[in-house]
């Protein structure tokens, strides 16, 4: 650490120095420390200024308060508490400040024929009158409109900086903030500064907190406590809830305004809980503190007497799409023309002739225009959409196939041979309204569409997949219903299914399965909830159990199969197709931990950019970790860092969607949607498949450990399955029977609606 062992005299006064920075010695965009080295009037050497503060360029003029101190290593140095950034005030000054890189597009060439052009006034032209850039030799009128551009932009920045850093917020922070708002950033964050956990990503309500008490903001006040209720609505959402009750809804914002609030400890003060049930009663009443949030919330009472808190689109959303899912469920179509004849050509192609469940799904396929079609691994789910393709092709209808993500999509065209798309491609996405542009007013241009991997399917997308399919069109939703729900919110095709107002043929007979492939008979095991079979020693097999329980010895284990022994004996990537999936982000065998240890041992060396713990180099594997609707990329797509530039902090992903590979740069904020993807938790693979998956399952795991966790994650091999195994966990595991439990009222809505002929 840069400023370890350091000495400070108790009675150290704090002063204020004046220089010019000439160099930047560290600095830490994300948490904003930064050590420059200052030229002092009346200093023989140059004071080294070390703290959190605004990022400054070489050859500004600053003003630092703070306490010096006596580093062990470094020597003298200031302590900041403060540093505000003047104007250079000499014309070398100035011309090192704009050839610092501070502004895009300046070198040390152009700023010294500017600096040249203006003199002493040059900042103030920037300022004023950028106009007369015009008579800068060498500068065309592009050139000057970006230069103009790049000024205003760092300047408002810088403002912004300050202003947060003021209040508490990062230099990191700053920048998103500013990306948000703009110019306005400081306006908005003033008049309302629990907007940031609502529109900025990656801001949470303490961070937001933070900068309002710093603004003002009382402790006890009823916008707080109003900002807490709706940090933990939109909280519960992201973790998967359609709604939350009011009493939990209270208990969830006690947790995020009890300052003192610890795990396991004491709950909220009774002061606490009557204030936010003040907020929580104002907020029934459509009283809001602050106009902006509105549209964001609302109370609802449903079936019991017990309140059920929503946002509006989400219970708009519910709604709509469970009137959508009765009617489709209960309509009835005219028989599909030549279809028995279409069968039997597929059974004679096929050579074989299908069981009686497959033959079901053909029959509701061809009648309704609703059918699910579920089942485990090897029971022939990839049979029944090729059969159904067959005789829809054979009535004539125009059919679409699509998943939810790209590589979904990807491997059902490989196993159909027919090309399938993204659900966001099929409804025709529009990142600039960042809307579907198909919909019910302009449905998806199809007679037939077959959907898989449906178990991805939250409520936001299934909604829109459903008011998008054209009266009088057949839909197919195939998936496995055992797998981990959506990563989105509710369950929708559990809830579809348990519904039972909707067609739904599960397919149960396993056809592959035995020496075949153990993958697939150990998946069934483990949904029955019985031990895995494990082959003898030496035994070629696809599925493999190693005994570890110790953490650190199951992460070197890890290690070593997926860099050595699995690229060795199966002669597989171990970039590629090797994927460590574990059920948790912490811990020695989470997914942060095995990032480390895999990247040191795969990709140690090399440019990099650094973000939080993570360091980005070429050739990495990674993740993103939200949909980006600008760069058209979306949670969990996975690519591989094609080329980083450290000068101007940006690198560039190559991501394969199943269209092609397509090339999508990072740069500033955008860089935080990214993590690297060595491993990654069960609940990101869903949907996708790799050649081999390495699977941790110790007691460090225990709190997400259950038979369809690992299920999940045991189904996304396809060629081999490493499960590193702790027998204890193992067996918590196949005996924990339940399922992520959402809040969710899909399934009684459809039944309302078959009852009633219209929604709740």
């Amino acid at each position: 650490m840069l400023a370890s062992a350091r000495h400070v005299s108790s009675a150290s006064p704090e002063i204020a120095v004046e220089g010019e920075v000439e160099r930047i010695t560290f600095e830490n965009r994300e948490t904003g420390f930064r050590v420059v080295k200052v030229a002092v009037p009346g200093r023989d050497q140059r004071l080294a200024i070390v703290g959190t503060f605004p990022s400054v360029a070489v050859g500004a003029r600053v003003r630092a308060r703070g306490t010096i101190e006596v580093d062990r290593n470094h020597g003298e140095q200031l302590r900041a508490t403060s540093v505000t950034e003047l104007a250079p005030s000499t014309l070398a000054g100035i011309e090192k400040y704009l050839g610092s890189g501070l502004i895009k597009g300046v070198g040390e060439r152009t700023a010294k024929r500017i600096v040249d052009t203006f003199g002493l006034e040059t900042l103030r032209v920037l300022d004023e009158q950028p106009h007369r850039l015009r008579g800068v030799s060498g500068l065309g009128p592009a050139r000057i409109e970006s230069l103009i551009t790049a000024w205003r932009e760092q300047r408002a920045i810088r403002d912004v900086m300050v202003f947060l850093q003021a209040h508490g917020a990062s230099p990191a922070l700053a920048t998103r903030i500013y990306k948000r708002y703009g110019p306005k950033a400081v306006t908005i964050v003033s008049a309302d500064p629990y907007r940031l956990a609502i529109d900025v990503w990656g801001v949470g309500f303490r961070t937001a907190d933070k900068i309002a008490g710093s603004l003002g903001t009382a402790r006890d006040s009823i916008e707080r406590m109003q900002a807490a209720l709706f940090q933990a609505l939109r909280d519960a959402t992201e973790s998967g809830h359609c709604y939350v009750r009011v009493r939990d809804l209270v208990e969830r914002a006690a947790g995020l305004v009890d300052d003192d609030a610890t795990p396991g400890g004491p709950g909220p003060d009774v002061a606490t809980l009557e204030r936010l049930g003040e907020g929580m009663k104002a907020l029934a009443r459509g009283a809001y503190v602050t106009l902006e949030r509105a549209d964001a919330i609302e109370v609802v009472t449903e079936v019991t007497d017990e309140a059920l808190v929503w946002s509006p689109d989400m219970h708009a959303t519910e709604r709509r799409l469970a009137t959508r899912l009765a009617k489709l469920g209960s309509t009835r179509l005219p028989g599909l023309r030549g279809a028995q004849a279409a069968v039997e050509r597929f059974e004679r192609e096929k050579g074989a002739e299908l069981a009686p469940e497959q033959r079901a799904a053909l029959d509701e396929a061809a009648a309704r225009p609703l059918l699910v079609l579920t089942g485990g691994p090897g029971v022939g789910k990839t049979t029944v959409i090729r059969a159904i393709l067959s005789m829809f092709d054979a009535a004539g209808l125009a059919s679409r196939l699509a998943a939810p993500t790209g590589r979904a999509a990807k491997r059902m065209t490989e196993a159909t041979g027919r090309e399938a798309v993204t659900l966001h491609r099929l409804l025709e996405f529009d990142p600039k309204t960042a809307k579907f542009k198909r919909d019910a007013g302009n449905p998806i241009d199809a007679s037939a569409i077959i959907v898989d991997e449906s178990s991805m399917v939250d409520v936001w997308m299934a909604d829109a997949l459903t008011q998008a399919v054209p009266d009088g069109a057949r839909l197919v939703l195939v998936g496995d219903v055992d797998q981990l729900p959506s990563v989105g919110p509710g369950s929708f095709l559990r809830d579809t299914i348990s519904s039972g107002a909707v067609p739904c043929v599960r397919l149960t007979r396993i056809f592959r399965q035995g020496s075949e492939s153990l993958i697939v008979d150990n998946a069934h095991r483990i949904n029955a909830g019985e031990p895995p079979v494990v082959p003898e020693s030496g035994a070629d097999a696809d599925f493999f159990v190693i005994d570890k329980r110790d953490p650190d010895e199951a992460r070197r284990m890890i290690v070593e199969l997926v860099t050595r022994r699995i690229p060795r004996r199966f002669g597989l990537d171990p970039v590629r197709d090797v994927q460590v999936l574990t059920p948790m982000n912490r811990g020695p065998a989470g997914t942060m931990a095995l990032n480390e240890a895999l990247q040191e041992a795969l990709n140690p060396s090399g440019p990099g950019l650094q973000r939080g713990r993570s360091t980005f180099r070429a050739g990495d594997k990674v993740m993103q970790l939200r949909n980006d609707y600008d760069r058209n990329v979306w949670n969990g797509d996975v690519g591989v860092v094609a080329s980083v530039d450290v000068e101007e902090e940006s690198l560039v992903v190559r991501f394969d969607s199943g269209a092609g590979a397509r090339d999508v740069p990072y740069d500033g904020g955008a860089l935080d949607e990214l993590a690297l993807a060595y491993a990654c938790t069960i609940h990101k693979s869903q949907g996708s498949e790799y050649p081999a998956v390495v699977i941790p399952l110790l007691t460090t795991h225990f709190v997400m450990l259950s038979k369809n966790l690992l299920y999940t994650g045991v189904t996304r091999g396809k060629r081999l399955v490493v499960v590193i195994a702790d027998p204890r966990a193992m067996r918590l595991a196949l005996a924990e029977d339940r399922r992520e439990q959402r809040s969710t009222r899909l399934a009684a809505r459809i039944q309302v609606a078959c009852g009633d002929g219209g929604g709740e």
